[in-house]
């Protein structure tokens, strides 16, 4: 009795530690599935973060200076980030440029030059040939269309009022905010040299990569030619990397045409080949902003603008208005090779052993804008962006009665916003 009593002790004890040990496995089993599916919780949410942190820079590229990148080539995105634009990389003074163009030091560096004649791979002086330069704008093979007897310039198909001033309507108009958030715009009839709309036009503005108006046609009026090739330096590429700015993607020893460094400093606002151009035309970066300095003398802008470089870096020194940069647009218009760069929708660079394929660059202010009604066909666009002076703009239309006008914006808070406040320009306020 005692032995069956005893055995069935041992077996319900028995019974009682398998039990105990199914409940332990089964805990632990439990365990650890809730701890894989937190780690599985924790990855989805580390992913979620990663794809919104990717989805917000895409945004923020798309408002600030996207205009810089074209979306449809991506493998050369990472080359193309004013930024535009623009018009975009914030560094740590808070600046940030189109195009996108930042940093604090504004003052012209000086680069050292590496140019070729005609791909012959001979090297060229620092002061420049007088064959494929001239000492003043007049030399220039480049130079603006002349004043006609009556006073006017022939522009493409319509003229313009010869001078550089402008003179404000008393009807002049103050844009509603409701219509332009820029806060600060100008709108000027060309045929007759007045400011039809006007917000704010005679402060000073920070003008970031409108600058590039000026820097080619200070280089159009210099040169005598568009032959030949420049190779591209490590300092330029240091300089441009330094300051976070856009650029075309032109390697280091890349021999480009002089025609690409045109159309390279407007369409993706590049820096390289702003530089590049500068170099080549007046054999440092120096002298070439000394020669933009005494463009804007001879346009009778200095006393209120000043440039400390050719690319539209900030600098506290390097500042014009909004009336300044329609003077220099002007200027650029009225110049048949400025104008067909700042014209162009798109181009493909020449294919070099760096680029077999060429690379193309864009003017996104001029593609996002082609499809609005602004009241005529805007012909002519740069964009720039610093955050001191917001989203700008500087464009040229002719009107559907034929008449032409420039318009400059300065501090919209995105790319797109800019764009609608030249729309309302043109379409509200031109007569």
């Amino acid at each position: 009795m005692k032995h069956d009593e005893t055995t069935r002790n041992n077996d319900s004890y028995e019974e009682l530690r398998r039990i105990r040990r199914r409940r332990k496995i089964r805990q632990r089993q439990r365990q650890r599935r809730l701890m894989i599916r937190r780690l599985i919780a924790a990855g989805i949410l580390l992913l979620l973060i990663i794809l919104l942190v990717l989805a917000g820079r895409g945004i923020f590229h798309l408002l600030h200076g996207s205009e810089d990148a074209d979306p449809g080539t991506a493998a050369s995105a990472l080359v193309q980030t004013e930024t535009d634009s623009a018009e975009s990389l914030e560094d740590s003074s808070g600046t940030i440029a189109d195009d996108a163009i930042s940093g604090s030091e504004g003052a012209a560096p000086d680069l050292s030059q590496s140019t070729s004649d005609d791909g012959n791979g001979s090297a060229r002086a620092a002061s420049v040939g007088a064959s494929q330069t001239g000492s003043s704008a007049s030399a220039g093979l480049l130079s603006s269309n002349p004043v006609l007897p009556d006073g006017t310039i022939q522009v493409g198909d319509v003229r313009f009022l010869a001078g550089y001033t402008a003179n404000v309507s008393p009807s002049a108009a103050w844009p509603a905010e409701s219509d332009v958030q820029s806060s600060h715009a100008v709108l000027i009839d060309e045929s007759t040299g007045t400011i039809v709309a006007q917000k704010d036009a005679d402060s000073m503005i920070y003008p970031a990569s409108m600058t590039k108006i000026l820097t080619i046609l200070v280089a159009a009026e210099h040169l005598t030619s568009l032959d030949g090739t420049f190779a591209v330096t490590q300092e330029i590429t240091d300089y441009a990397y330094k300051n976070g700015c856009s650029i075309v993607g032109f390697q280091v020893g890349e021999e480009v045409p002089i025609q690409d460094l045109f159309y390279g400093t407007i369409l993706p606002s590049g820096a390289d080949a702003a530089l590049s151009l500068a170099v080549y035309t007046a054999g440092s970066h120096e002298t070439f902003v000394e020669w933009m300095n005494e463009k804007l003398t001879e346009l009778g802008l200095s006393d209120s603008a000043h440039f400390t470089n050719c690319v539209g870096i900030y600098n506290d020194n390097h500042y014009c208005t909004t009336t300044d940069m329609a003077m220099i647009m002007k200027a650029a218009v009225e110049n048949d090779f400025c104008r067909e760069v700042l014209t162009a929708h798109k181009y493909t660079t020449t294919p070099t052993a760096e680029h077999p394929d060429g690379i193309e660059i864009s003017n996104w202010f001029l593609r996002r804008i082609e499809d609005k009604d602004s009241g005529g066909i805007v012909q002519s666009a740069k964009t720039g962006y610093v955050t001191q002076s917001g989203n700008c703009a500087a464009s040229y239309e002719i009107s559907d009665s034929g008449v032409p006008y420039i318009c400059v914006t300065a501090n919209a808070h995105s790319a797109w916003r800019c764009i609608y406040d030249h729309v309302a320009m043109y379409k509200i306020y031109a007569p």
